[in-house]
């Protein structure tokens, strides 16, 4: 108890502003649908190439300094957006000094615009973006997500109460009831958004409405609010660290981790994880996504892997073959994880041939 009192105090009492040489400005060419965030830190540049390479190359599939413009794939709807996605505004969140935090909103399209608002969380002595999943110890990934799931539970119940105390419910109240009923509220750290305050996490899980529900929707997103307080007995000795403002680094997982290296020893590359999740047919294993570019031509490529122990295999697809119905692949990688280098093979699927593949995490 003693030691849980003091952590606590020791977090209250640093300055929970950000280093005052850490700034926000706007990614050129700010316009009326592109207003993105870029960071510059004179204390640590590499920290701030980190945060603007994983912002920029995530949601706009851009890597940095590659072209004059660098809305044009979120624009012109050539990337993963069906139609298009804008960004109208950033915010630069209050939180404990190690901890950068951007809040973003814009504008997505697919069948339909709808706006949105995201949150990046970057931890300032590294650049790295901060995982949910690695603030809390593994054994209480679950009591977390429970504790997160019961009060959106708890949220939807207190309206639906209020709803079924109407005496004479409208068909659109009557509506709302069978939404509220019908929510989902399973959501895990993996898919849920999230962002550090001056002493709490808030975590953001969906709302209940589809789009064509919306209108009926007065809950909206849920906002769940819990203080460090509540949650220090679940942290992992990493977020403790983060959170007391301590120099100390620990290393944290795979996902979303930048690595820099090169192929047949000649060839600059940047490895950017963007996803990671667990494999369905090997409980064991995990598997991945990550776009990776030559640093010469900075052309994104896609690449699926799944990772077992220290291993991991890679497949570079090629094109979609309509006729024949599947990938044809461009290149397969073989390699190993030994703390925060990977090293193997790259081989050309048409020529055989293997060239070596030597990564360090950034």
């Amino acid at each position: 108890m003693k030691k849980s009192i003091v952590f606590f105090l020791l977090i209250s009492g640093l300055s929970f502003s950000q280093q005052k040489d850490v700034k926000i400005n706007d990614l050129p060419p700010k316009s009326e649908n592109f207003v993105f965030p870029m960071v510059t830190y004179t204390g640590n540049p590499t920290v701030a190439n980190k945060i603007n390479t994983f912002l920029q190359v995530n949601e706009l599939e851009f890597v940095p300094n590659s072209g004059e413009n660098p809305f044009k794939l979120a624009f012109t709807a050539t990337n993963s957006y069906s139609n298009y996605v804008y960004f109208y505004n950033w915010e630069k969140l209050e939180t404990p000094k190690n901890i950068l935090t951007i809040g973003v909103h814009g504008e997505a399209s697919g069948a339909y615009p709808e706006e949105f608002a995201d949150w990046k969380n970057f931890d300032l002595r590294t650049g790295n973006f901060i995982n949910a999943e690695d603030l809390f110890q593994p054994s209480s990934v679950k009591t977390v997500e429970g504790i997160i799931q019961k009060k959106i539970k708890k949220r939807i119940s207190d309206f639906l109460i209020k709803l079924k105390a109407e005496k004479n419910p409208t068909e659109e109240t009557e509506d709302q009831i069978a939404m509220y009923e019908d929510c989902f509220t399973e959501h895990t750290l993996e898919d849920i958004r999230y962002f550090f305050g001056k002493d709490k996490l808030t975590f953001v899980a969906g709302r209940c409405s589809n789009h064509a529900m919306r209108a009926l929707d007065e809950l909206d997103s849920h906002e769940i609010e819990i203080s460090y307080k509540d949650l220090e007995k679940y942290w992992s000795p990493y977020a403790k660290a983060l959170l007391s403002g301590s120099d100390k680094i620990i290393r944290t997982s795979f996902r979303n981790k930048l690595y820099k290296g090169k192929i047949d020893g000649k060839y600059p590359v940047t490895v950017f994880i963007t996803r990671l999740y667990k494999a369905e047919s090997d409980k064991d294993s995990s598997s991945f996504n990550a776009l990776y570019w030559y640093d010469k031509n900075k052309k994104l490529i896609q690449w699926d892997g799944r990772i077992k122990g220290n291993h991991i295999s890679i497949t570079e697809n090629d094109h979609y073959d309509e006729a024949a119905g599947k990938w044809i692949p461009r290149a397969f990688v073989e390699a190993d994880m030994s703390g925060n280098k990977i090293s193997g093979t790259w081989q050309d699927d048409k020529t055989k041939k293997y060239l070596t593949l030597e990564l360090e995490e950034l």
